[in-house]
Order: C-alpha cells, then structure tokens, then sequence
C-alpha cells in the first residue's frame, strides 16, 4: 500500500464515524472541517534525519506512548525507525525529532506462544519482540494501531495527557502473556534501580529511576488490567524471584493467561515522576473509565483544538504539511507535574506547582528561534507555565534551564536561550513576576561556567585548542542574549543592569576578522588562530561553520551590514546558497538540507533566507523560502531534512507558510515573505483574529506584487506582533515577477 494511503487509512478507519473527514483533492477548500486532526501525518519524520516518533500522545502531554523497534542507533534514536520491521514493545516516554537517546520508559509487549525469538540473544536478559508491516499500521494524533506479525495480536494505543492506555486483541492462545520490562534500555538509557509489585489482582505498581542524557530520572507508575492477573511471574536480573514483586537494576514481570479467539485486554498506565500515590492520583482523575474509544475521541478534540488556532485555506497538501508540522510544534514541552502539582525538580528534590502546570523537555538553542514565538502567539496560558517552569527551575537551582528534561538539567547546548524566551514573552504581555525573571536572566547570564566568566573578563569566549569549546558560536549567542537582557532592563527601568549588558550585547564584534569577512576564533591574547577555513567544521563553531555562523547578530543586522559594507554583505548572501561543498568535503551528520553552505537541516540558518529583506531585495526572501519549502519538506516518512528539534523545523515551516518569520526572536517583528497557502487565519492570544490572504497563490507566482493592511496599501517588509494582536487582515498580491 501506497504510505500517503496508509496515513490517509488512520482516519477512515478511527474517527469516520465521530468526526467529519475531509475528500482528497488538489483543488482549495474554504477551511469548514471539523477535523483539522484528519490532515495530520503522524509518520512524518520517522525515516531520515527527523527523529520522531508516530505514537499517541496529547498537546504538551507528560505520556509520550509510541512502539519501539528495539535496536539502538542515531537512526532509532526516538525509539521508532521508518524502514525497520520490528516491535519490541511500546513505551511511555520519547523525544520529538532530537539528537539524545533517552527516555523509553516502562515498556510493555503482548505476545504469545507463537513466536519466542530473542531480539538481541548476544544480551543478557530475554527480549521477544513482534514482526510487523506498515500495511497493519495506522496512527492519527493521539492514536497508534499495529498488528503484530508474529503473534497475531492487534495492538492500539491512546493517552490522556498522564496516562497511556493499551487495547490488546489476542487470537485463541494457551499462552498469552503480557510483558512489563523495565530493565529495557536503548540508546543513551541505563536504568539504575527498578521496582514491580503485584498491588492486588489488577494493579502492578512500581518505578523505573535511570540514567542517561538526564542524569537522574524517576518514573513512579501505576497499571491497571481490565482482566484479572491470574497468573504472573517476576524477574530481577534476569531471575525468577519466588515473590510478588522485585527490586533491581533491571526487572521485569510477565503476566500469563489463557485467551479467547478476539479477546480484548486493556491497560491503564498512569506515570509520575514524584511517587506511586501520585500516579493514582493521575489516573484517578484523568481515567477512572475503561472506554478506548472514548478515550481517543477524547484526544482527537484536544488536537483539533490546538490545531484551529491556526485555520487555512488551501489544497489537501497543502493543509496535510501545514498542520502535520503545526501538529509536531505541539508535542513539546512536556507537562512534569501531577494532577496535584507535585513533580521531581532538577534539584533531585520534590516540588509543587502551585496554581501552573510544571513543564520540561525545553529543547531552547532550537526552540527559542521559533517555537516559542509561536506559542507567545497562539497558547498564552501555556507561555504563562512555561515561564513559571523556568522561574521554578531558578529556584531550585540557581540558573534559568538550557535543556532541561525530566526534572534534569543536561547543559545541552551553549547559549542562556530561556532568556529570549522570557523577554519575547515579556513585551507581547504575557503574565509573569517581571522582577524575579530578570534577576534571573542577569544569573544565568553572568554564570560562572560554560565559559560565560571568559566571556565576561575578554569580550569572547577564548578558543581553547581542546576539544569542542565552540568559542566562536558561544560569544555570538551569548551577545544576543545580552541584547534582550538588555531589553527588558530598559524597559524595567534598571538602568545599572541595562548598561552591563548594553556594553555585552556588542561583543560579537570582538571576533570579526576584516581580512576574511568572517568571526573567527581568538587566543586569550587575541589573536586569531590559525589555519583558518571558512567551510571547515571547526570545534570553535556549534555543528556549524563560519559561514553558517556569520549571520547569527540577529539583534544588529544593520550593524553587521555596516561592518561588512552593502555590497559585500549582498554578496556574500548570495554565496551562502551558492557556494556548495565539493564532493570530497567530509560533512558531519548534522549538516542536512544543504544549498549552497545553508543547512536547513541545523538551526542556526534558520533565519538567513530572509536576511535579503534588510538589503532591499526582498524577492530573493521569497524565492528561497519557496525553494526551502519546496526541498526540504514533504509528506514522506523522511520529510524533515534534519532533526524536527521538538517543533523547531516546524516551527519555521509554519510561519513561513504565512509569509512571515521572526528573525530576531525577542522583539515581537515578523520579516514577510510570500505565503504559501492562500489563506490563514490566527487566533491571536487575545482571542483577536489575524487574517493572512494570497491573491493569485501558486507555485509559479511566488513574488509579492503589492500588499494591503486593513484594506489601505501596505509597504514594509516587517509586520509587528502588536499590528496581529489587534486583529485584521493583511492581504499579498502575487505573481510570478519579482518586483524589485
């Protein structure tokens, strides 16, 4: 079967009798659906460098519930492989589109007496595991189904947003089983101590506490059986214990029973990183019932609530990449609290979240670009948490987060990017305690690790000529952040913090060579080191090189225009898409979706393709974010070019497909571009509506002819979040000319 057939199969056969389906066709449709889910592709990034996963999950939801193929590798890093062929269970935690392995916890794989085969026999501990065909797959948002090949047994899987719930049809068997592994590992995982206990004849309680990316991770759990454990065995270390539990490092139980030809076994499992009684407080009040089918229904809502926050118009493609990426943005950050607030902190302590919903899995030198521009735009109660989550991580450890999952802080990354976030918010009025979030920028930024102390004393961050000290990509990152510190002291009135950082945020000057138009690294005695190659992967650039590091001053474009000279910034623009790697240059795995020395496929290009617009020739904007469009997405399972970075990827797709995007994150202005699809209509935070609309839209006329806001003509290249707040419509006039 065709893959955009079996996507398209997902929602004939689950919701067709609950919702409204859209026909397929090539023409425009005025967007009526009521089932924006419908045009999700949930397999999407699967293949290739995307890195994402197809299971069920809800918007920001704490349980990501999605198979496993069982193998480790970069490829399988989000558990689940597109061109694989096995299943070794299904487990309740993954990252979307990253590059860690990490998480897959409590894993759990019906199977039979029909196939018994170990998956890795080199390993210790026993591992079935299930053939499977994406022929028997389907998977829409908060739904995944499978048949499992080797057993015959037809898996289905849905979630509240802290429970995972299981439906398993068996065939006539003597010997069904139910496994729960804990000791399961992939990738980066090792678990470091586990417990299972059989609670009462349907209840299996226990924790899975691991290391890994994340240092220190806990996963309480409670599982309910709608049939009775008759039968069950416990293992620790790969033995049987003659008990009715188990405690360590690697355990597992194995519920046995006798099944009926069609028979159904479900199972409820509800997580919690801070205690067993607080994963029965989840599962009390988020699933007291046993209804699947209520269940899903139940998240095919939540994800068409989110999804029409943004309504188009268009062609059925169209639509199916615009919200199959708009679907990805909403996958992380991840809720961390209980039902009560309580969660595991990065302290290693227990907290409560009192009046918020704690988040983690915040992904900031991706998502700050992007992502959360997007939610300042369309969740602002979920931007409200989202601030507190990092005021509460400063609490408890004195710094605002940098990448920070499952109550851990990883120091992924360079960069303070909760600090853009935090401003961004600020000036588009999200609600926060103003004076706390900026004393808590001012000690992330003046920490005195990750050579932020270097920083501070040279005006750069010194090459150190050992290893990846990424130099070059630290002093610019950490320039923009003093930028928006900068800000918002302005703003506050703290004149003292303003002019530290006003001094700060012109630093990234400090490494401009003028010989070469390029900033490279520098000794602590200043001098550049040498050699010196511009296209070189270097470990004073962040998977990056100097030419996709040059353009990163996205709080003084013109200044780093005036520093170059016009005629040489335009010119060295047009190389960063013309000048390609030779065939011999080795490039490393993040380098993806390349034209020219633009890589789509990393974040730090991000914003370039719309640098044209600062230099009056806005047309090239608009045919290199077509042609990004155009080439580096699409509707196959390999259809990001790069990691998705937790909405990143889509993020940028997102907004480009309504013609905008914000070059520099945290002053609230979108650079405009030619719209992809016809029409969009935002639900502003305020509950205002933002209209975008594209005369003569298609792929030929790609060129803004003339634009009008609010019916009187419009001529800036730029839109502020301010002009959206306050509803409207802003209306291009294509064509197939550049009008220069």
């Amino acid at each position: 079967m065709p893959f955009k057939m079996i996507r398209t199969s997902v929602v004939l056969i689950l919701v067709a009798s609950l919702f409204f389906s859209c026909q397929t066709n090539t023409t425009e449709t005025m967007v009526e659906d009521t089932n924006l889910a419908s045009y999700v592709n949930c397999f999407v990034g699967t293949d290739g460098p995307g890195n994402t996963y197809p299971g069920a999950v809800l918007p920001f939801g704490m349980v990501q519930l999605s198979p496993d193929n069982g193998l480790p590798g970069w490829d399988r890093i989000a558990g689940y492989y597109w061109p694989d062929s096995t299943i070794a269970g299904f487990s309740h935690k993954h990252l979307s589109g990253t590059g860690a392995g990490d998480l897959y916890d409590i894993l759990v794989l019906p199977y039979n007496s029909r196939f018994t085969a170990d998956l890795w026999p080199e390993q210790e501990h026993y591992r079935p595991y299930s053939m499977f065909s994406h022929d028997a797959e389907a998977a829409s948002p908060g739904y995944y189904s499978v048949d499992l090949l080797s057993s015959g047994i037809k898996a289905e899987l849905t979630t509240t947003q802290r429970v995972g719930m299981h439906r398993y049809t068996f065939p006539a068997d003597e010997e069904s089983k139910i496994l729960i592994d804990l000791g399961y590992k992939l990738n980066w995982d090792d678990p470091t101590d586990t417990y299972l206990k059989l609670e009462d004849e349907t209840t299996i309680v226990g924790h899975r506490y691991s290391r890994g990316w994340a240092p220190d991770q806990r996963e309480h759990f409670v599982m309910k059986l709608s049939k009775p454990i008759a039968d069950i065995a416990f293992y620790a270390n790969g033995k049987k214990v003659d008990a009715q539990e188990a405690n360590a490092k690697y355990t597992k139980a194995e519920i046995k029973f006798k099944s009926e030809e069609g028979e159904q076994v479900l199972i409820k499992m509800a997580l919690s990183s801070h205690s067993i009684e607080g994963a029965k407080k989840n599962l009390e009040t988020e699933l007291a019932h046993w209804d699947f089918n209520e269940v899903v229904a139940g998240a095919n809502q939540a994800w068409n609530e989110y999804l029409s926050k943004i309504k188009i118009k268009g062609t059925q493609e169209q639509k199916e990449l615009f919200y199959t990426n708009l679907y990805h943005c909403f996958l992380t950050p991840s809720l961390h609290s209980d039902v009560d607030g309580f969660y595991k902190g990065a302290d290693g302590q227990m907290h409560q979240a009192v009046g918020y919903n704690k988040y983690d899995t915040f992904s900031l030198w991706d998502t700050f670009r992007a992502t959360h521009p997007l939610y300042t735009m369309l969740c602002p109660d979920e931007t409200v948490d989202m601030i507190k989550s990092f005021l509460s991580h400063y609490d408890e450890t004195g710094l605002l987060p940098v990448w920070s999952m499952a109550g851990n802080e990883t120091f992924m990354m360079i960069g303070y990017h909760a600090v853009p976030v935090i401003v961004d918010a600020y000036f588009k009025g999200i609600e926060m305690d103003a004076p706390k979030a900026l004393e808590a920028c001012v000690a992330s930024a003046n920490e005195k690790g990750r050579q932020i102390d270097q920083y501070i004393k040279y005006g750069y961050v010194p090459a150190t000529g050992e290893g990846e000290s990424w130099s070059v990509s630290k002093t610019l990152e950490y320039a923009y952040n003093d930028w928006c510190i900068a800000q918002m002291a302005m703003d506050m009135g703290e004149q003292e913090v303003y002019d530290t950082f006003a001094q700060r945020m012109d630093y990234w000057k400090n490494l401009y060579d003028p010989a070469s138009t390029f900033f490279r690294p520098k000794d602590v005695d200043g001098e550049f080191i040498l050699p010196f190659l511009a296209k070189d992967y270097g470990p004073e650039y962040c998977e990056s090189n100097a030419w996709q590091y040059f353009w990163f001053v996205p709080h003084d474009v013109q200044g780093l225009i005036d520093t170059l000279g016009y005629d040489r910034f335009s010119a060295k623009l047009d190389s960063m898409f013309n000048y390609y790697p030779k065939p011999e240059d080795k490039l490393p795995i993040f380098s993806t979706g390349m034209i020219g020395q633009y890589a789509h496929g990393n974040e730090p290009s991000h914003h370039v393709a719309y640098l044209y617009n600062y230099i009056g020739k806005p047309h090239k904007t608009q045919e290199m974010v077509r042609r990004i469009i155009d080439t580096q997405y699409s509707l196959e399972p390999d259809g990001y070019c790069g990691n998705e970075d937790c909405g990143q990827m889509s993020a940028w797709l997102v907004y480009s497909a309504m013609g905008m995007y914000p070059v520099n994150p945290a002053d609230g202005v979108y650079h405009l571009t030619s719209p992809t699809v016809s029409e969009a209509t935002v639900k502003m935070a305020n509950g205002k509506q933002f209209v975008v609309k594209a005369d003569n839209q298609s792929k030929e006329n790609k060129y803004i002819q003339q634009m009008f806001l609010n019916g009187e003509p419009y001529n800036e290249l730029t839109i502020t979040h301010q002009q959206m707040a306050e509803g409207g419509e802003l209306r291009f006039v294509l064509g197939n000319m550049p009008r220069k």
